[in-house]
């Protein structure tokens, strides 16, 4: 039986799990995650379980931070005086803000504090920092030419 290997694009059903057992995400009310190994869409961790797999095997692994999205790093983590978030901007803890630096590069950012003076944003990926559990079924396997 075909076993996956790099390059081959394979379908897979998931769930993922925090340490306190809670779901982040998951693939059981749609579609399977459909994706090319090796081709970086998705966490290498991720994708170096699934290679070897054959159509109808299950697993479950677990991630570290640094396998996943790496360690929250503080710095990171910035305090802006508030003045400097345009006005009509909703400001509370869990929006995500879109800021673009004077390099030109765009920053993706999360609100967790608020105060009347300034805002904490957070550029870390929200599960950084975090071990993630994953229960995974390959359903298929699209061999690479």
């Amino acid at each position: 039986m075909t076993k996956a290997d790099v390059g081959d694009i394979v379908s897979v059903h998931y769930e993922g799990k925090l340490e306190d057992g809670s779901v982040f995400n998951s693939s059981a009310d749609g579609e399977p995650l459909r994706f090319q190994i090796g081709n970086g869409q998705l966490l290498p961790g991720f994708e170096d379980q699934v290679t070897g797999l054959k159509v109808g095997d299950e697993k479950e692994f677990t991630l570290t931070p640094e396998e996943a999205y790496g360690e929250h790093q503080p710095a990171a983590v910035i305090e802006l005086p508030r003045e400097r978030i345009p006005a009509d901007i909703e400001l509370k803890p869990g929006v995500q803000l879109t800021i673009t630096v004077d390099t030109g590069e765009k920053l993706n950012l999360i609100v967790t504090a608020v105060r009347s003076d300034s805002v904490t944003l957070d550029g870390n990926h929200p599960l950084a920092g975090r071990s993630l559990t994953f229960q995974i079924k390959l359903v298929d396997i699209l061999k690479a030419a």
